[in-house]
């Protein structure tokens, strides 16, 4: 555990307790009042440890996803790798309501696009845009580029990637006044069963209720809070131990 130094009178609450006030507002996601009332102190100060303890962490070094960089350098030990967007409901914008609102959802929404590692389940990389936006294009303004030997999997959000990466592979898309063919959702059916694990690291992370009820903060931190969960998930698989 980092020494985390701080200044001025004595805390309150130790540092090891500041740490559990902030997984237990992630996991809980209670207001900043009722946390507050549990450890007998104030709400601002409540929202001022999360905060804290937030920042530092990211800071420390120690909760850091590979990134997109790994994407290339590591092509040899990712042969495989699945990409998909989810969503997280949240208040209702005062301002430009239009640009958070999602048609799939009929809400307005954060979106977090997730790149893992097919086999491993590890999370390479994240990517954050407003819930009008489509899925590829998120993947567009995101950048994320993969090895050229690297195949990846995504869902039918993605119509197009493959002007961007020829090994790409997304479901076939009934055509109109057509059916498709026993082949073809024999290979829907199929690409299904291999897209299966980010659906399961989607539902980990949404353990955490910060990021599975409505989401009440402010939106600038949103990305943050989704990148250090990530992290915290990746130091529980087998290949982070």
């Amino acid at each position: 555990m980092p020494q985390f130094k701080t200044r001025g009178c004595p805390r309150k609450l130790g540092i090891e307790e500041q740490i559990l006030i902030t997984l237990e507002y992630w996991r809980e996601y209670r207001t900043y009042f009722h946390i507050a009332t549990n450890w007998g102190v104030s709400e601002s100060t409540i929202c001022r440890i999360v905060h804290r303890v937030e920042n530092m962490l990211m800071a420390s070094g120690l909760l850091r996803l590979p990134g997109k960089k790994y994407l290339i350098k590591s092509f040899e030990k990712i042969p495989v790798i699945v990409m998909d967007v989810t969503e997280t409901t949240i208040e209702r914008p005062k301002r430009q309501q239009k640009r958070f609102y999602s048609g799939k959802k009929k809400r307005h929404t954060l979106k977090s696009q997730l790149v893992i590692e097919q086999k491993t389940g590890l999370i390479i990389c994240t990517f954050f845009g407003r819930g009008q936006q489509h899925d590829f294009s998120l993947f567009k303004n995101s950048k994320v580029r993969f090895h050229p030997s690297t195949d990846s999997l995504q869902d039918s959000g993605y119509q197009g990637i493959s002007q961007y990466h020829q090994n790409s592979y997304t479901p076939k898309k009934k055509p109109q006044k057509r059916e498709l063919s026993s082949l073809e959702k024999d290979y829907n059916r199929e690409l299904a069963k291999q897209r299966i694990g980010i659906e399961h690291v989607n539902r980990r992370l949404k353990i955490f209720q910060i990021l599975a009820q409505r989401y009440r903060n402010r939106r600038r931190r949103y990305g943050l809070r989704c990148n250090l969960l990530a992290a915290i998930y990746n130091q529980e698989l087998p290949l982070s131990a």
